[in-house]
């Protein structure tokens, strides 16, 4: 079965880093880039889910960008504060809040499709990220006119990696009789006890961004985020018996496979192999859940301001000692 690999992104984002450094690509200087130390930022984009529901019309592509699926795409939004300590390195703090969901009626693959699992979740999310700066020019026209300065073109054009460590909470939910319903206190595998809402995320992408101007920035960013749970959509293992569920909500939401479907032949009977019935795979727990997000970021630079009047304070007062001269 072809599994998607995110190493192998991961490792041509580090060679794209190695060799920007070796060819001494960044063109800012000192002065320069102090003066997009500090930033603040909005983020605003898509999210689409990787797991076990939903997804093309195959189980080859599994948590790959070829297991796509458009009608379950979700969204987030977040607020963060960017620090940048080295013309090629920053560090960027992000609370985020992001919809996912996913739904086996979206899949053509007809077991999948069959099964008609479905979920969504809130996520809330904290994540602290290392980028590192491949290419940048930053130069600024004055902001104020001064004596002596000279009038010239703004240009602010960054490209970059990241990587970083986070953590969510979630909490999935399931389409009962029109209503969604928390899944999680259902314990819908025959777990002993609920699993965690909290997991550690691991996020890893590319983005650039563009000047607006001294204090504005616009940029778009993409990354693939691991999530260290398998229960993000509530599907894991494996089909827990029916029969261990007094609560009649549950009975259905751990199986809500159709029999009346045609499965080649009927009844979810393929080969000898009762896709749906208790003990049997419900979830694939040898891969983590993840997902991808889309961002556009509009960024706010804090330090440039400052920057601009101290310039104005220091020149006064180089033009007052020269009067006393």
């Amino acid at each position: 079965m072809k599994r998607f690999q995110p190493f192998y992104i991961l490792s041509a984002l580090l060679i794209l880093c190695v060799t920007g450094i070796a060819q001494n690509i960044n063109f800012n200087t000192q002065k320069n880039w102090s003066l997009n130390k500090k930033e603040l930022l909005l983020k605003v984009g898509p999210t689409q889910f990787l797991g076990d529901l939903g997804g093309s019309n195959t189980d080859d592509y599994d948590y790959s960008l070829k297991d796509w699926d458009w009608p379950a795409l979700g969204f987030n939004l977040g607020v963060g504060y960017r620090y940048r300590f080295h013309p090629m390195f920053a560090t960027t703090s992000t609370l985020s809040y992001l919809m996912l969901r996913g739904d086996d009626k979206f899949s053509e693959e007809p077991i999948r499709n069959a099964r008609n699992l479905n979920f969504k979740t809130s996520v809330f999310e904290l994540q602290q990220r290392i980028e590192v700066i491949l290419f940048s020019v930053e130069r600024f026209a004055p902001t104020y006119k001064l004596p002596g300065a000279r009038n010239g073109k703004s240009r602010n054009q960054q490209y970059y990696i990241f990587g970083g460590v986070g953590a969510s909470f979630f909490n999935p939910k399931g389409k009962y009789n029109d209503e969604w319903v928390a899944l999680r206190p259902l314990k819908l595998e025959g777990q002993a006890k609920p699993y965690s809402p909290i997991a550690f995320t691991a996020p890893m992408g590319f983005g650039m961004r563009l000047g607006l101007g001294p204090q504005w920035r616009i940029g778009f960013e993409a990354s693939y985020n691991v999530v260290f749970s398998d229960y993000m959509d509530d599907v894991s293992t494996v089909y827990a018996d029916p029969a261990s569920f007094s609560d009649p909500t549950a009975a259905y939401l751990s199986n809500p496979s159709d029999p009346a479907i045609t499965v080649n032949p009927p009844n979810g009977s393929v080969g000898g192999y009762n896709w749906f019935g208790a003990g049997y795979q419900r979830g694939d727990n040898k891969q983590r859940d993840s997902y991808y997000r889309f961002n556009v970021v509009i960024a706010k630079n804090l330090t440039y301001k400052d920057y601009g009047r101290q310039r104005i304070k220091e020149t006064k007062s180089n033009q007052d000692k020269l009067r006393i001269r």
